[in-house]
């Protein structure tokens, strides 16, 4: 009996000595996977507000897991760090912050047009035919034609085309300005603009232009009808041309 009553308490002992050595082996275990180290990508240099990301402005870093951001992006190959390329800080993030999804949205209309203009150009929203546009990229350059009726030296009106502006760089078409998209994206994406064109025959093409560029495009969609012809790739040259007419050409 005495070896019975002695046999119960060591049991009860063993028993709390196994439950606290699996506590704190669990708690170790947490601790471990919370001091893990884990690549995440933090901003390079400062960045302001509507920064278009690319993997120059980045850099990876290694930090301990339990000081991860919930949503930051994690490096887990060198592929990866081409996850923020064309993508725009919707904040500004000081140099040395984790770049997290929240603080970055899409390149499109959310992100604002000003993202895509270049340095000293304005940048401009040209109306143009649903049918014509959807052959149009951002990244494509094109020249600007207008059609009016001029004023000629025996006072008589000829209807004539002239070519105002040439190689002007697309900074977007409709919503679409350049951003990367997955095969589903695309497909919303088309459905949207689908839907947005049964009520309008136009969409906006948006161009690049030096602000005198700017204003002779202004005055042309006020002074008669602006054509758009699209370039070749890599067709930059600038070219002179005369001024078209039925007259001429007749002769």
């Amino acid at each position: 009996m005495e070896k019975k009553g002695m046999l119960v308490p060591v049991v009860l002992a063993l028993a709390a000595a196994g439950i606290y050595w699996w506590l704190l082996s669990s708690k170790q275990n947490a601790l471990n996977a919370q001091l893990e180290q884990a690549t995440i990508l933090v901003a390079k240099f400062d960045l302001p507000a509507r920064t278009i990301m690319n993997s120059d402005l980045v850099e990876p870093r290694q930090v301990p897991r339990m000081y991860i951001e919930q949503d930051a992006y994690e490096i887990r190959s060198q592929s990866d760090l081409k996850l923020v390329a064309n993508l725009v800080t919707a904040i500004r993030i000081p140099k040395g912050n984790q770049l997290t999804q929240s603080a970055l949205v899409s390149l499109s209309p959310e992100a604002g047009l000003s993202v895509k203009v270049p340095p000293g150009y304005r940048g401009c929203v040209l109306p143009l035919e649903n049918d014509l546009l959807r052959l149009i990229k951002p990244g494509d350059r094109v020249d600007i034609l207008v059609t009016f009726e001029a004023v000629m030296g025996d006072n008589r009106k000829e209807r004539v085309t002239a070519t105002i502006l040439q190689n002007v760089l697309v900074l977007g078409v409709g919503s679409n300005l350049g951003q990367g998209l997955s095969m589903s994206q695309a497909k919303n994406k088309a459905k949207e603009e689908s839907a947005d064109q049964s009520f309008s025959d136009k969409m906006g093409m948006s161009l690049a232009l030096n602000p005198n560029e700017a204003q002779y495009l202004a005055l042309s969609v006020k002074q008669g009808d602006v054509a758009v012809v699209v370039r070749g790739l890599g067709d930059v040259e600038l070219h002179p041309m005369e001024i078209a007419s039925f007259k001429r050409l007749i002769k």
